[in-house]
């Protein structure tokens, strides 16, 4: 069917290669890119006598447009799959309007100077992809990704209106370190360490870090503490479905993760602010990142399943109605068939999902779009046939 372009050759991206090699009838070729060109080359050795899919790949600093220019160019891919750090996502987005290319991500774009995430930066790209013809999907992992899709079946399927979603986003898995993070230390510890927020009543309401707890019963993993985050989905998912009043996301956290992040925050451990250490500047938090384990090197002792979906409560035929969807995840099983803990699994599938709705055609608008602005039957038809399927409940606890 054609060309995929994967730019990043991390954890999430390694299960996304390893998923498009499965599914060569689509990705006829790929090309990993990445500026570590090694990291790429040993996984093109490991894949390349599995698959029909011809591999390629190249060095690339995905914070230089031009160099990406010239790679997109060279290689001509139907699509871009941007799997590196949300800091390069409009560096990326330039090099695909100048070429003219398809986007997809899985995160949105965030400036490394402040953790500050949301999509207006993005969005602003809207009439440029459109007068290109070319289409930017954005949020194309779980969450975002399937939580959005997960809404927009929801929205066509079961309900008139849905007033109030709430995300959970529960991790029981077990690595047996006293503290690491499941992916980009950097990445996860400014988004726990930030500001919690959700919307009501189309507005945000800012609450302080891990300020709002809740404990809930998730079906294959048992009792969690849960805490409210800020997490970017809210923010198109209250634009784009019908009769949202309000919107909150909770993650889960074990109570040494916990305590180890407040010692570690009291220090100025998770600062990012540059300060001076012996005649250079560093930044506290990429010092950290470099002394905590690589989440890459978790699969193997990562034990345990995840649980991530969506309640929605709202009207059909004017009655109040509950509806959960949600998909369980084996960490084992994802270390089995790609190497990975499903920490980096629920992400990297959505991705190639998202990459070939674009490709084969199945969603075609030009423009720049939040993943649940499209059809979400073929999306979800592609969880289950790759690797997560998804499970109903029509009457779910709810988090009160």
């Amino acid at each position: 069917m054609g060309k995929c372009m994967i730019i990043g050759c991390g954890g999430v991206a390694s299960v996304a290669i390893h998923k498009c090699c499965q599914n060569s009838d689509v990705f006829e070729g790929i090309m990993i890119a990445s500026r570590t060109k090694s990291k790429c080359d040993a996984l093109k050795e490991k894949l390349q006598p599995t698959t029909k899919t011809v591999i390629e790949t190249a060095q690339v600093n995905a914070d230089n447009v031009d160099e990406l220019i010239a790679l997109i160019e060279s290689y001509k891919p139907d699509v871009v799959l941007n799997l590196a750090l949300p800091y390069q996502d409009l560096t990326i987005m330039d090099a695909c309007l100048a070429t003219k290319t398809h986007y997809v991500d899985t995160a949105n774009y965030e400036p490394l100077d402040t953790a500050k995430f949301e999509y207006k930066w993005q969005w602003a790209y809207r009439e440029k992809f459109e007068q290109a013809g070319i289409t930017a999907l954005l949020g194309s992992g779980f969450d975002p990704g399937v939580t959005g899709v997960f809404s927009a079946y929801a929205m066509k399927h079961q309900f008139d209106e849905i007033n109030y979603i709430d995300i959970l986003d529960c991790n029981g898995g077990d690595h047996g370190y006293p503290f690491a993070t499941n992916f980009n230390p950097e990445i996860n510890i400014r988004e726990v360490s930030a500001k919690g927020s959700y919307i009501e009543d189309g507005k945000w309401v800012e609450t302080e870090p891990m300020e709002i707890k809740r404990v809930y019963n998730f079906k294959g993993v048992g009792e969690k503490d849960m805490y409210l985050l800020h997490h970017e989905e809210l923010e198109s998912l209250a634009l784009n479905i019908k009769g949202i009043k309000r919107i909150r996301f909770f993650m889960t956290f074990g109570q040494s993760y916990l305590t180890h992040l407040k010692c570690l925050e009291n220090v100025g451990m998770t600062s990012i602010e540059p300060i001076m250490y012996e005649g250079k500047e560093i930044v506290p938090l990429q010092f950290l990142k470099a002394v905590l384990p690589d989440p890459a090197s978790l699969g193997p002792r990562t034990v345990g399943k995840t649980n991530i979906g969506c309640i929605f409560r709202g009207k059909k035929d004017g009655k109040d109605k509950n509806y959960y969807l949600y998909n369980i995840c084996d960490h084992q099983e994802c270390y089995r068939e790609v190497g990975s803990q499903a920490i980096s699994y629920t992400t990297g599938v959505p991705a190639m999902i998202g990459a070939m709705m674009i490709m084969t055609g199945t969603w075609k608008k030009p423009g720049v779009y939040n993943i649940e602005e499209f059809d979400p039957d073929p999306f979800l038809e592609a969880l289950n046939k790759w690797g997560l399927p998804w499970e109903e409940d029509f009457n779910p606890t709810l988090v009160d």
